[in-house]
C-alpha cells in the first residue's frame, strides 16, 4: 500500500472479508431464486437485486485490484480471484486493463463523450449506446474467452489505426505486452469453472442466469463512464464524485466518489469521503445518465491536453 495512506486509513482487510462473506452468498441465492421460481415478477425481483449485490462484488474486485482489499497480498489476490470469478472476468486481466485506464483516463483514446475531428461518428454513437445499455459488459468476458484461447492475437494490430485509437483497443491491448500470460489464462480459467460450477451446484437456468447478469450488465455499465462523462480533460481530476442515493452509495463501496479515487488510487473505499471536496460541483448520477442518452458532443475546439 501507498505510503502517503496513513494508519488511520489503512486497508479495511477484516470489513472487506466480511462484505465478501455477505455478499457472495447473497448473490448465489439471487441466481438459484432467479432460476427456480415461477414468477416472472419474482424473477425480475431477484435480477434487479442481483445487479446491486453483484456491483458491490464488483467493487471488491476493483479494491483488489489496487492491492488495498487486505494487507496481506496472499489474500488480497486470492479474494481478486474469487470476485472476479463473479463478474466474470480474470483477476489479473482486469488489474491490467483497469490499471491501464488510470494512466489513460480523459486522452484521446478513452474520450468516449466527443467527437473529435478525426472519429469515425457512428462507431463512437455504436460504443456510447453500447455503454448504456449494457453491452460494454460482454467485451471484458468475451476477451477473456479469447486470450485463453489465443492469446498471441493481443499482440496482433486487429483494428485499423484510427478505429484502435477510438475504441482505446490499441492502448488497452498495450497493457498486455509484459503481463503474465500463464498466469492470466489460468485465472480465466478459474473463473470459467466456478460459473460452471456454480451453475451446476445450484442448478440455474439459462432464463434466470441471463435475467441476473442482463440486469448487472445494465446496472455496472451504465456507472463506468457517467462517472467521467464530460469531467475536465486530466488524468487525476477528470472524474466526478457523484450524487447518489446513500443506501446505493454503500453497496457501490463509494465508488461514486470517482474524482478522489482517481487522485488517491491507493485510498481504500472505506476512507475516500475523506478526500471528496464537497464545496466543488456534485452531479447527481441520475443528472449524468440521462443527458448521456443525448450522444456524445461535438468537440468544442480548445486545445486539448
Amino acid at each position: 500500500m501507498n505510503e502517503a495512506v496513513s494508519r488511520a486509513e489503512a486497508v479495511p482487510g477484516r470489513l472487506n472479508l466480511a462484505v465478501t462473506a455477505a455478499a457472495v452468498p447473497a448473490a448465489l441465492f439471487l441466481l438459484w431464486f432467479a432460476s427456480h421460481t415461477e414468477s416472472w415478477a419474482g424473477r425480475i425481483a431477484a435480477a434487479v437485486a442481483f445487479s446491486y449485490v453483484n456491483n458491490t462484488i464488483f467493487s471488491l474486485l476493483h479494491e483488489a485490484v489496487h492491492g488495498i482489499f487486505h494487507p496481506r497480498r496472499a489474500v488480497n489476490d486470492a479474494f481478486g480471484r474469487l470476485t472476479a470469478a463473479f463478474f466474470p472476468t480474470g483477476y489479473t486481466f482486469q488489474r491490467v486493463c483497469h490499471l491501464g485506464h488510470h494512466r489513460r483516463n480523459r486522452s484521446d483514446v478513452e474520450l468516449f463523450d466527443y467527437f473529435l475531428p478525426d472519429d469515425n461518428r457512428p462507431l463512437k454513437a455504436a460504443q456510447w449506446y453500447g455503454i448504456l445499455t449494457g453491452v460494454y459488459w460482454l467485451l471484458p468476458p468475451l476477451a477473456c474467452v479469447a486470450y485463453l484461447l489465443c492469446p498471441w492475437l493481443f499482440r496482433l494490430p486487429l483494428l485499423s489505426p484510427g478505429a484502435a485509437r477510438q475504441t482505446s483497443a490499441d492502448a488497452m491491448l498495450s497493457g498486455f505486452e509484459s503481463a503474465p500470460e500463464g498466469r492470466i489464462r489460468l485465472e480465466i480459467l478459474f473463473s470459467i469453472l466456478m460459473q460452471t460450477a456454480i451453475a451446476w451446484a445450484l442448478d440455474l437456468s439459462l432464463a434466470g442466469w441471463l435475467a441476473c447478469y442482463a440486469a448487472f450488465a445494465l446496472n455496472w455499465s451504465s456507472l463506468q463512464y457517467a462517472d467521467h462523462a464530460w469531467s475536465v480533460r486530466d488524468v487525476h481530476d477528470g472524474a466526478w464524485n457523484l450524487k447518489v442515493n446513500r443506501v446505493v452509495q454503500y453497496l457501490f463501496l463509494n465508488y461514486h466518489h470517482h474524482r478522489a479515487h482517481h487522485q488517491h488510487p491507493s485510498v481504500p473505499w472505506l476512507h475516500l469521503p475523506k478526500y471528496v471536496d464537497f464545496s466543488e460541483e456534485r452531479p447527481s448520477f441520475l443528472r449524468i445518465y440521462l443527458r448521456m442518452w443525448r450522444g456524445p458532443r461535438p468537440w468544442p475546439g480548445e486545445e486539448a491536453p
